[in-house]
């Protein structure tokens, strides 16, 4: 535990019981609708919690609930039903093992339990179309799903789907299925370092670990007959925004990337300005208790900086205006350094998990990566990029808010003019 998230844990406490989960992160229903949560199941969970430390019991009653309905359905023969229940019961069941912060205490492993006969079961009602994977990597494993079109697919696209520091791989089967095997491409919903199945196996996040996982991932599709090689790219957000232009910079072989909310600014706003919840996931995730040693051999060391600049594939960002994670002028001085041909959009008053407009972007990072992957957007000295306006309206050319009127912050201005020399 860190200092800030002892001694601040009462003002949580208050801000879960007073506002619910929109007082930690506004309008997120939105994203967590995307990610397979019925907005029903999620009432009934905040409706139960006044303390964070309810969290894992109130996410344990209604995903039980939701497998029970489940498993009724599958007994009836309705197997649409069932595996509609089946999701959201898995989703659940991986937000209460999230809320455990112990790799070895047994109620993470009975929730992980749930989410996984969960996922055994809506593969089986998916024809075999949702499979298990897991792979060796540095003396530990990690764990993916995998997830097909229907029918016979052969050197198909693929899209690696990376979960945000407090996903787990579950939380991708709805997005999956929606945004990529309906349009014929392979999707591998994954956890790296430090995440879910890998983090309670012992495999803990360092500086670079997380690009060779990503890595060690490719090496998996590249290998697969339903994959094309060349065409895999990867879709990320929050952390694994980070992570995928970790690994975009360092393997050739990712053909594109779509990051949104990426963590690219200086990990001091996350990790000491932010609810301390994030550094104290990190710091579990890193597998460090001594919190002065984590901020001087990793925290210190995580911006990205120039490393952007050995991206060489398409790369696509969007980001919220007001993103709580990352300040702008720091996301758009990191998109400044960024040779590849790229795009950036920025989402007024939207914040860090871009809720209010989650569905357009799980959509359109989908079609992005489609068309990037058959080889659009690759033309030498790309930049779009757009401001996304509340009202619906466009600024075409320009990510800046118009509220700067013109008056870019000097870090931004500073990237700008550098780039032009």
């Amino acid at each position: 535990m860190t200092v800030r998230s002892t001694g601040q844990s009462w003002a949580l406490d208050i801000a879960l019981a007073q506002g619910g989960f929109d007082a930690l992160h506004p309008e997120a229903m939105g994203t967590l609708e995307q990610l397979g949560h019925d907005h029903t199941d999620f009432t009934k969970v905040f409706d139960l919690v006044r303390s964070g430390a309810m969290l894992p019991k109130a996410w344990a009653t209604v995903a039980g609930q939701a497998e029970e309905r489940a498993s009724h359905h599958e007994r009836g023969g309705f197997a649409q039903t069932a595996a509609d229940l089946y999701v959201r019961a898995a989703v659940m069941w991986g937000r209460a093992q999230y809320s455990v912060f112990d790799a070895a205490d047994p109620r993470k492993a009975a929730f992980r339990e749930r989410a996984d006969h969960c996922v055994e079961r809506l593969g089986a009602l998916r024809g075999g179309r949702v499979r298990r994977v897991v792979l060796d990597f540095e003396g530990k494993r990690i764990y993916a799903l995998l997830h097909l079109p229907q029918g016979e697919v052969r050197g198909a696209p693929a899209v690696i789907l990376g979960p945000g520091m407090d996903m787990i791989k579950e939380d991708y089967i709805h997005a999956a299925e929606r945004y990529y095997t309906s349009r014929g491409i392979v999707a591998l919903s994954i956890e790296g370092p430090g995440q879910g199945e890998s983090r309670a196996g012992g495999l803990t996040v360092d500086l670079t670990n997380y690009e060779r996982a990503i890595s060690r991932y490719i090496d998996h599709l590249a290998g697969l007959p339903e994959v094309d090689p060349r065409r895999i790219g990867m879709f990320g957000i929050s952390m694994s925004g980070y992570w995928g232009s970790r690994a975009a910079a360092t393997d050739r072989r990712l053909a594109a990337l779509a990051a949104f909310e990426a963590v690219t600014g200086d990990f001091a706003t996350i990790f000491e300005r932010a609810q301390p919840t994030f550094k104290n996931n990190y710091m579990y995730m890193a597998g460090y208790t001594d919190e002065g040693a984590f901020d001087r051999e990793l925290a210190a060391r995580m911006p990205l900086g120039d490393l952007v600049r050995e991206i060489v594939c398409p790369v696509l960002h969007g980001i919220g205006e007001f993103d709580e994670l990352t300040p702008l002028e720091q996301a758009l001085a990191s998109y400044e350094r960024i040779g590849a041909p790229k795009e950036m959009r920025v989402y007024e008053d939207e914040f860090h998990p871009l809720g209010g407009v989650a569905a357009e972007v799980f959509r359109f990072g989908a079609e992005w990566l489609e068309r990037a992957l058959n080889g659009e957007f690759a033309e030498a000295g790309r930049d779009v990029r757009c401001y996304v306006r509340r009202d619906g309206s466009t600024v075409d050319g320009s990510a800046d808010p118009a509220w700067w009127m013109g008056a870019v912050p000097a870090e931004v201005a500073g990237v700008r003019t550098a780039q032009a020399g």
